[in-house]
């Protein structure tokens, strides 16, 4: 597998070699590795903004080439070449986040091979943990929980999850969100548990890369523990994570709320609090994310299952159309 991953990173090096998308200096230097850098952050920026839409995909795939393209269009130490490598990896992986979060798989997983590929070019343990850690993510949502904790333990498993407790604590996270999935209470609650305490002793000021310390925090912990105890039928545990999530939220996390606030309405809607329920749904700020169009979709659907014809599904279905109207 590994030798077709690097085949087909081979191929976006030629691709890129073919038609470069800007002329770089002869000597590649930190310079030119800081300006993509940037480009990165705008990505991440996106992300948390919008997340899941095809245009944010398509540009990380095609800054992960740009990268690739300057690889090979001058000199340069060792060293930046294996940051060109990083950066292009970063990119790729970036790709590969907004196609599992707009529910494209299978073009998640074309980007997951090249992501795993120029990582090791890279010699990168952070993107090598962010790629399989994505992984993970990715087989938890095609349902296959058995893949999916060997990829999350693939990132689990690097050293940098020993130096640094809050990969440790992001790595158990995403661990209780499979093990939720795959219906088992016990080693979820387990999970939660070693993800909190994993945070609790991590150093705040350590230096983490940017699409670390942009999202990873306590709100985004909650809400991996709101998704594993939803799975379970937990409903009054995944409500209490819910509020502790929006809580805390960052104000750039706009998807993250969109997606913590649904799965609130679902948790509510668990526990047969049918009013809160809808008015939660309700106040959902964005239905355009695929991932939570799809959630709204199913809670109308088991709305109408619990209370038929009634007046609070009736305010639902005029809400929809009002609102959102063929989004869900």
């Amino acid at each position: 597998m590994k030798r077709r991953c690097f085949l087909t990173a081979g191929s976006a090096v030629a691709a890129a070699a073919v038609a470069p998308t800007f002329t770089a200096p002869h000597r590649i230097g930190t310079s030119d590795v800081e300006r993509l850098q940037g480009r990165f952050g705008e990505i991440i920026a996106s992300d948390h903004r919008y997340g899941g839409r095809l245009g944010i995909e398509q540009k990380a795939a095609a800054l992960a080439d740009e990268a690739l393209a300057l690889q090979i269009s001058g000199s340069a130490s060792q060293r930046v070449r294996a940051y060109l490598y990083g950066c292009a990896a970063a990119f790729r992986s970036s790709a590969m986040w907004a196609a599992i979060d707009g529910r494209r798989y299978d073009d998640a997983v074309r980007h997951m091979r090249e992501a795993q590929a120029l990582a090791e070019l890279a010699a990168d343990p952070a993107i090598k943990f962010r790629i399989w850690s994505h992984a993970g993510t990715l087989y938890r949502h095609l349902g296959h929980p058995a893949e999916a904790t060997a990829a999350n333990d693939v990132a689990r498993s690097l050293s940098l999850t020993r130096r640094d407790p809050l990969f440790a604590s992001l790595g158990l996270a995403r661990q209780a969100a499979i093990h939720g999935e795959a219906r088992n209470a016990t080693a979820t609650r387990r999970s939660v548990e070693q993800a909190q305490d994993a945070m609790d002793r991590a150093d705040p000021g350590a230096y983490r890369p940017v699409w670390m310390t942009s999202f990873y925090d306590q709100a985004e912990l909650d809400s991996l523990a709101l998704s594993a105890y939803l799975a379970l039928g937990e409903y009054e545990m995944a409500e209490s994570h819910a509020h502790r999530c929006l809580a805390a939220l960052r104000p750039h996390m706009q998807r993250s709320k969109a997606i913590a606030t649904t799965r609130l309405a679902c948790a509510q809607l668990g526990q047969g609090d049918l009013e809160p329920a809808v008015l939660t749904a309700m106040s959902v700020p964005a239905a355009h994310h695929p991932r939570v169009v799809g959630m709204l979709r199913d809670f109308g659907t088991e709305i109408h299952n619990i209370a038929p014809n009634s007046p609070i599904s009736r305010t639902w279905d005029q809400y929809v159309r009002d609102t959102w109207k063929e989004s869900v």
